[in-house]
């Protein structure tokens, strides 16, 4: 769901867009000739003297960096689709959307409710299914970018009003995706407490008490203790970054998880379970450290699925409230990246700058957890001590092993 925007600057923008001569302007425009600010001032720059209106020019240009900005979630697709800032920023990446609708087809549903659609990519993927949609949302401008997303379906229709007012009379299931930010002195910043959210999780709740097959996208760092008793929770990271959690509930949930860890990457998706949300939380081994290293995938660590991991792979904590875990043998697994150990250094900066300096590193990646240090800030103090003719590459992993703080110094897998 998009934040709701009382910008009129938007809004005035928008409508330009949507004029005759910016509607047609947009479609010669080629989003990646706008792809850095150089090239959309060149741009920018032709067709003013070309005679098109200044407005229209303006929106024009912002939609289509917004287009390329989006290929990243959508692919070739972005450079049919209407975009706000806000309903980018929030939307669903279209592989994962596609995701989603497929647990509301596999359990039967035939008109979904998608409640704060923002741009609509999650209705557009459901649409694609077969499914009756209905598409809401409250930020009037991102709903008229729906409408227009929306089009090419005859089976969804948008509606322009408040998650909590729409009238579901003939609806079986409902997809939310709750606002989870507030307007403060300007701008927004992030909502944690999921009663806070618009709209809220106990309207959730209420919807599955109602007898509909429910799922709500929430933002990965959703506290455990949050979740609803008989919802699955699975976090979703998709190329390394860990983008949602989503909680399904009633047949949308697999009677066999309770948690889960979904990675997708360039092999394909991968995904790490646990039937009991008891077991995902349960104590893993601590040891001393061997020859590997392992920072285990996001997914696996909001989850709460290192446990489940070890359990699998072997091997063991570095320390009980550190995420790094050891293993004395190489390992193949897409829930971890791992690191072959080189040596270990006491975390000691001056140390560390001498270390720098005699091995000729010029560029240096710095990983860390339990040790309270900004990497980029470290590594600017580090490299000062390096000649500018330093061509040598490490990494170091930072870390807390009981009371020590150590710099690990390792090679990527």
């Amino acid at each position: 769901m998009a934040q709701a925007s009382n910008d009129p600057t938007l809004k005035d923008q928008f409508a330009a867009l949507l004029s005759p001569a910016g509607w047609e302007l947009l479609a010669t425009i080629d989003p990646s000739s706008v792809g850095s600010k150089d090239a959309a001032w060149t741009v920018n720059e032709k067709l003013r003297k070309a005679g098109h209106d200044p407005d229209v020019v303006r929106a024009v240009l912002a939609q289509a960096q917004l287009r390329y900005r989006a290929r990243v979630k959508f692919g070739p697709f972005a450079d049919s689709l209407i975009f706000t800032p806000a309903g980018l920023e929030q939307s669903t990446r279209l592989t994962i959307a596609g995701l989603h609708a497929r647990r509301f087809t596999e359990a039967g549903a035939q008109h979904v409710a998608d409640l704060g659609c923002g741009i609509g990519a999650d209705s557009i993927a459901l649409a694609s299914a077969g499914l009756e949609v209905t598409a809401v949302e409250l930020d009037e401008t991102t709903a008229a970018a729906a409408t227009l997303n929306l089009m090419p379906f005859e089976n969804a229709r948008v509606v322009h009003s408040r998650a909590e007012d729409v009238n579901l009379e003939g609806i079986d299931g409902v997809w939310l995706d709750p606002a989870r930010r507030e307007e403060h002195r300007g701008s927004t910043r992030r909502l944690f407490d999921p009663e806070a959210f618009s709209p809220p999780l106990s309207f959730v709740e209420k919807l599955v008490d109602d007898g509909y097959k429910v799922a709500v996208k929430l933002g990965p760092g959703l506290p455990h203790e949050a979740i609803p008793e008989g919802a699955e929770a699975q976090w979703i990271s998709d190329h390394g970054s860990v983008i949602e959690v989503c909680l399904f509930f009633g047949p949308l949930r697999r009677s066999e998880v309770s948690r889960a860890a979904l990675v997708i990457d360039s092999e394909g998706a991968h995904e790490l379970t646990s039937e009991h949300p008891a077991s995902a939380d349960a104590p893993a081994p601590v040891g001393a450290l061997g020859e590997y290293i392992y920072e285990p995938n996001g997914a696996v660590i909001r989850s709460h699925l290192i446990g489940t991991l070890l359990d699998q792979v072997g091997g063991r904590l570095l320390d009980e409230h550190i995420a790094y875990f050891t293993h004395d043998q190489a390992l193949a697994t897409p829930f971890a990246r791992g690191y072959k150990v080189k040596a270990v250094h006491d975390y000691n900066v001056k140390k560390l700058r001498t270390w720098v300096r005699t091995q000729g590193i010029g560029t240096l990646e710095i990983k860390k957890r339990g040790v309270d240090v900004t990497p980029e800030e470290l590594r600017k103090l580090l490299l000062a001590g390096a000649p500018k003719s330093a061509k040598g590459t490490a990494t170091l992993i930072l870390a807390r092993i009981g009371d020590r703080r150590v710099a690990i110094e390792a090679e990527a897998l």
